[in-house]
């Protein structure tokens, strides 16, 4: 379970029974905001329609150390307009990150950036983990695989 800025607990379990969910795994605030991240985050919010229109969840976890993260994460989520079907969650102290064996544990790093889809059984059946800046899982990649999934191909 991870927070929002706005204090909203969510529960992994609880979002992936009502649907599909697509969990992006930032950088977070590695000491600065990270503009590889801003640009995904932006392309992800521009095909937002298209992901509701998918049923689908998106979930962004923004990892970093834990003090003033929540400030760093509204700093972050300045200029962006998150619909209902989207979800800014911090990660103070890397726990999630560390839990899921995704922490770039080197100097000014906090995350490998992953993109993981899940279905309601909780079976990934998507990921994209990369261990460099660039190179992630565009929106129109991951909503390439949702309707093949859906249909069970």
């Amino acid at each position: 379970m991870l927070s929002t800025v706005q204090g909203k607990s969510v529960r992994l379990s609880e979002v992936i029974s009502k649907g599909p969910i697509a969990l992006v795994v930032l950088r977070g605030y590695p000491g600065y905001q990270c503009p590889f991240c801003n640009r995904q985050v932006q392309d992800f919010l521009q095909k937002s329609e298209a992901f509701l229109e998918a049923g689908t969840h998106v979930a962004m976890v923004y990892p970093g150390p834990p003090q003033s993260l929540a400030a760093r994460a509204t700093e972050f989520l300045a200029n962006k307009n998150f619909p209902e079907n989207f979800d800014l969650l911090f990660d103070p102290g890397y726990e999630f990150t560390n839990l899921y064996g995704l922490r770039w544990d080197a100097p000014r790093e906090t995350a490998y950036p992953s993109t993981f889809l899940i279905d309601r059984q909780g079976v990934i059946f998507f990921c994209k983990i990369v261990k460099k800046h660039g190179g992630r899982a565009t929106a129109a990649e991951v909503l390439d695989v949702l309707p093949k999934q859906k249909a069970g191909q």
